[in-house]
């Protein structure tokens, strides 16, 4: 449901504006730090963030090379473990089928965790294309919800989906909007205990922005002699134990991340920084409403016309 994204090499950021070559390895400076950083000139200082944009995107691509590596090899070990689950090699005891069991779901845990690097690779590189087709985000969000409702019933958490028939067909990236919405549950699905209660939403909404000119846009999103709905809102409200005030703006930064309940996994901090990246590239917003104890409901915006 959720296709992998293509990785490319990113270019490099370091540059001599008349060869268009990287500097040698050996020409980049030391990083400065403390005190140290005060008295360097700017042509010093442009040198040392230079020198951290190249490192830091080197290492990058060497992990979303690893990444992409991993995949093949757990693809192939998760089919083994299918075949031996179902038994087609012969039969097994109850020991042997936990084991398989608990194989699976780590492996199943790894490929996710391939996959939401390799997302966020390709959306920091700018590697990662959006594809806007008008479609019915009522079916886009009915997929997810199916493909989900095994998941929460699993645990024991109420998971409900209205329809709204009110939505209007537009233009978005089906799969993208699927990859928010999936990250989102599994965020819901982490912090909400059993016998909690997950929605998910969406419906027409009015988006008042500032004119073009302040926003540097090409147009205004809002459709000039039409009153009513210029966007849609999705939302994901869980009755988890919330989030404090002070995360409200972070928690969308990449890696960061919150304490997780026992027994659940923490993940590697990416799932919001890519979920915000993926609203903004379908000209969006994206914020969160929550306070300790009383659960939390994510919302995104997705205008009507996409700039």
């Amino acid at each position: 449901m959720y296709p992998d994204s293509q990785v490319a090499p990113a270019a490099s950021p370091i540059r001599n504006p008349q060869t268009e070559e990287t500097p040698p390895r050996e020409s980049w400076p030391e990083v400065p730090t403390g005190s140290a950083v005060d008295s360097l000139s700017y042509d010093e200082l442009l040198r040392a963030y230079q020198w951290m944009a190249e490192k830091n995107r080197r290492t990058e691509q060497a992990l979303a090379t690893a990444a992409h590596e991993l995949k093949t090899p757990l693809a192939i070990l998760a089919g083994y473990v299918e075949v031996l689950l179902h038994q087609k090699t012969g039969p097994l005891n109850e020991r042997q089928i936990a084991i398989l069991e608990d194989l699976q779901a780590n492996c199943a845990r790894l490929q996710e965790f391939a996959n939401e690097f390799l997302t966020y690779s390709a959306v920091e590189t700018g590697k990662l294309t959006m594809k806007f087709e008008c479609g019915d985000l009522n079916a886009c969000l009915s997929e997810v919800y199916e493909f989900w409702l095994s998941r929460f019933q699993a645990k024991g958490v109420a998971f409900y989906f209205p329809k709204n028939e009110t939505l209007e067909s537009f233009p978005f990236d089906y799969h993208k909007v699927q990859r928010i919405v999936a990250n989102l549950l599994e965020n819901a699905l982490k912090f909400t205990p059993r016998g909690g209660t997950v929605w998910l939403t969406a419906e027409p909404h009015f988006w008042e922005r500032r004119t073009r000119q302040e926003m540097g846009l090409k147009e205004e999103r809002r459709q000039e002699g039409r009153e009513g709905a210029n966007a849609v809102r999705v939302s994901v409200a869980d009755t988890g134990a919330g989030i404090a005030a002070e995360y409200h703006q972070e928690i969308f930064d990449d890696f960061l991340k919150l304490p997780v309940p026992e027994g659940e996994s923490d993940g590697m901090g990416m799932g919001l920084a890519i979920v915000r990246r993926l609203v903004l590239a379908h000209g969006g917003k994206i914020w969160v409403e929550s306070e300790p104890g009383a659960g939390s409901k994510f919302c995104f915006l997705l205008p009507q016309r996409p700039a």
